[in-house]
């Protein structure tokens, strides 16, 4: 027997090699494919991120610009605002005079709102000089009232239509008794239609209102708060948002601001029933040396 290398290939060796050799081709030509696709993907990422990296940036840039100049442009509006209405400073009505109450025919004739109301607005004020009722139903005055207050009542109602400033009693209480005739006297002429709206900037002194005014006309807690008869507040907004709603619904705000507040919110002048106590410069003083 001869060796392989020594003589003629048998055919299966042949065969053999055919085999490989294809199989070689196809592997070199699966490579080189394979090599191609890589290329392309590579190629199709590198497009992909830079292009989408370049329009984020774009829109990034387009966005900060944007956003600084609308801050710029709101800056510039907010300067142009005039954000705190010029308040209006009270002075002591020069219509009071505790020794000449308007007269009857004066006060009578004037047209004013009250003028129809003015024998029983008159009788109210001096049957509570003369003879109160201490024992009243709740909302009607249980206190007696001086001279000075009924006369400064009797010119808020006649001579001032139900609304302007009236000068202090010097104290709270007494400013707080003069309030609770009014509330009593407007619940005479227009019952349970109208809510009473007290302005005092401290929460002490809303407390004193409080206290006052239970006292003064046989009030409750429950007397007190937005769905009843009187609502206290510290800031002149939500009063006058309180009272728009009111008039809304067909019902009156009456307004009353404490004397400490050395000046009154220009939207409140807009309402038909407000009465202002303007304190001198000794007694704003003397508050201030309290708190």
């Amino acid at each position: 027997m001869s060796e392989i290398g020594d003589g003629p290939a048998v055919p299966w060796q042949e065969l053999a090699l055919t085999e490989l050799k294809q199989r070689r081709e196809e592997l070199t030509a699966e490579i080189g494919s394979l090599e191609q696709r890589r290329d392309q993907l590579q190629q199709e990422i590198d497009r992909h991120f830079v292009g989408q990296a370049d329009g984020l940036s774009r829109r990034v840039r387009g966005f900060q610009d944007y956003l600084v100049g609308a801050l710029q442009e709101l800056a510039r509006s907010a300067e142009q605002l005039p954000l705190v209405p010029e308040p209006v400073t009270l002075q002591p009505s020069p219509l009071d005079q505790p020794a000449a109450a308007p007269a009857p025919a004066a006060t009578s004739d004037g047209g004013g709102p009250f003028s129809a109301d003015a024998d029983l607005i008159r009788g109210r004020l001096k049957g509570w000089r003369e003879a109160p009722d201490f024992y009243a139903e709740p909302w009607r005055l249980r206190r007696s009232l001086d001279g000075d207050t009924e006369s400064l009542l009797q010119d808020w109602f006649l001579s001032q239509g139900g609304r302007g400033a009236q000068p202090s009693g010097g104290s709270r209480g007494r400013n707080v008794l003069a309030a609770a005739a009014a509330i009593s006297l407007l619940g005479d002429l227009y019952g349970d239609r109208f809510q009473t709206l007290v302005l005092a900037s401290e929460p002490e002194r809303l407390g004193e209102w409080r206290r006052g005014l239970q006292d003064s006309l046989g009030l409750s807690r429950e007397d007190f708060g937005p769905g009843s008869g009187v609502v206290l507040f510290e800031q002149p907004g939500p009063l006058v948002e309180r009272a728009d709603r009111l008039e809304e619904r067909g019902d009156l705000p009456f307004i009353v601001v404490d004397a400490s507040e050395r000046s009154v919110a220009i939207p409140i002048l807009q309402f038909p029933l407000w009465l202002v106590f303007a304190a001198d410069p000794r007694e704003l003083r003397d508050e201030e040396d309290l708190l």
